[in-house]
């Protein structure tokens, strides 16, 4: 089972959660703790996992990690969004978590910036952990904001392309696109209308299909979310609306927006065996890794691809990058037994075999540079398109911000208002737009 039934939602629930971190420190973080991590104790850890299979794979690396510290025990807390998380960070007291786990990095700003979670410095330092030789530098980025590292990279998602390969043979397409022109015109081969809709749809290009949303696009292009003193890029970074031009061209050449958007109500759910790429009513579909198990669970009756998305036309030589993201882990600031926390987050984090083996079960691609190599490994050719991807040196993500996601909502309702043609001045759409970012940054200051 995949890690990541909530991808898509995760950047929409960011927001809502913003106002719980904002005073979910009750004090301030004390990294100067005295517990004795070799005193016998027990830590409770709360991560948002819920699937069996996933439930599983966590308590089989808890009970590796126990193996290996007997003297620490580790209460399992498993389905926990960052909703919970803030009201228990919030609140404090001692039926609360020492170690906590998130699936929405687009928080860690918000997290580091309040006090949320603690500063991990003085731990990695007591560690005596080079954070450059253990791992990728985009993990590092997203795992810290403004210098201050909060939390530590916990396995990672890479997003690529996936494609039917039977769809494509019977169209005479030989490989899958490297550019965004190409890729229109392989989209527009895929793509059979049936009356009003479609026979099949070579790919859904709109903002609310199945993970295509702005930050996944704009992976593709070579971008900056803020200038050197922190004030908002998107107005003045001529790949903003060189992407939204390029996908709202997609849109119109695929049939429109109405007529798209109709088409997408008809989709299965996108966790379930009705996904439309797997019933074949799409030809090609943005997703990550995690997608492999599914495609398998469902038992589809074609030929699967995988390749890395298409570059801006200009940035061929980039070709092979994406977007990544991931799991991440923080201690509590109100904990008692940070040591100990610590030394789970450690092992979980940085321990080649628990990193290899919690990839290994649920399906995603390892956080660390040495899991990345190890020969335990287990993977097939579509599974290392993802770990190429994972390694790319022009692969990105999102920038942090103080205000956690809100910056990419503002963005994303610019973007979904430019596709449906109601703004048709994207330039004053996205000065208005880098304008708006600005004040709610400087108001969450």
């Amino acid at each position: 089972m995949p890690v990541r039934p909530r991808r898509a939602a995760a950047a929409l629930a960011a927001t809502a959660s913003i106002a719980l971190f904002a005073s979910a420190c009750t004090g301030s973080a004390n990294n100067a703790t005295s517990d004795d991590p070799k005193a016998e104790t027990t830590i409770t850890f709360w991560h948002g996992w819920s699937a069996p299979a996933e439930v599983k794979a966590i308590k089989d690396n808890v009970a590796r990690f126990e193996k290996a510290h007997p003297n620490i025990k580790v209460k399992v807390v498993g389905d926990i969004n960052d909703d919970k998380l803030g009201q228990a960070l919030r609140a404090g007291g001692s039926n609360g978590p020492d170690v906590v786990s998130s699936f929405t990095t687009s928080n860690v700003g918000k997290f580091c910036a309040s006090g949320a979670l603690a500063d991990l410095k003085p731990f990695i330092e007591k560690s005596k952990l080079d954070l450059d030789k253990t791992f990728p530098k985009v993990l590092q980025e997203y795992t810290q904001f403004e210098g201050k590292r909060c939390t530590l990279p916990l396995l990672s998602d890479a997003y690529g392309l996936y494609y039917n390969k039977d769809a494509f043979e019977k169209a005479g397409i030989k490989a899958p696109p490297k550019t965004w022109s190409e890729f229109t015109e392989v989209a527009k081969k895929l793509t059979k209308a049936k009356g009003d809709s479609y026979e099949q749809l070579g790919f859904m290009p709109n903002y609310l299909g199945y993970e295509t949303v702005v930050e996944h696009y704009m992976s593709q292009w070579d971008h900056t979310y803020f200038d050197a003193d922190g004030k908002s890029n998107v107005a003045k970074d001529p790949a903003f609306a060189e992407m939204m031009t390029y996908q709202k061209s997609l849109v119109d050449a695929l049939g429109g927006f109405k007529k798209l958007d109709k088409y997408r109500t008809t989709f299965g759910d996108e966790w379930g065996a009705k996904h439309p790429f797997h019933t074949g009513q799409v030809a090609m579909q943005l997703d990550g890794e995690w997608r492999l198990n599914f495609l398998k669970e469902a038992k589809v009756g074609f030929e699967v691809g995988v390749a890395p998305l298409p570059v801006a036309d200009d940035e061929v030589a980039e070709y092979g990058k994406g977007y990544l993201s991931g799991t991440i882990m923080g201690i509590a600031p109100q904990s008692k037994k940070q040591n100990a926390a610590w030394e789970l987050i450690k092992y979980m984090t940085t321990d080649t075999d628990a990193v290899v083996s919690f990839a290994n079960d649920i399906g995603n691609v390892p956080s660390t540079l040495e899991a990345l190599k190890s020969p335990n490994l287990k993977f097939d050719d579509h599974f290392k398109t993802f770990l190429d991807i994972a390694q790319h040196p022009e692969s990105t993500t999102m920038a942090g911000a103080v205000n956690g996601a809100t910056y990419q909502e503002t963005l994303s309702d610019l973007a979904h208002k430019y596709e449906k043609g109601q703004v048709t001045d994207l330039k004053k759409g996205l000065a208005d737009t880098a304008a708006q970012i600005d004040r709610d940054i400087a108001a969450a200051k």
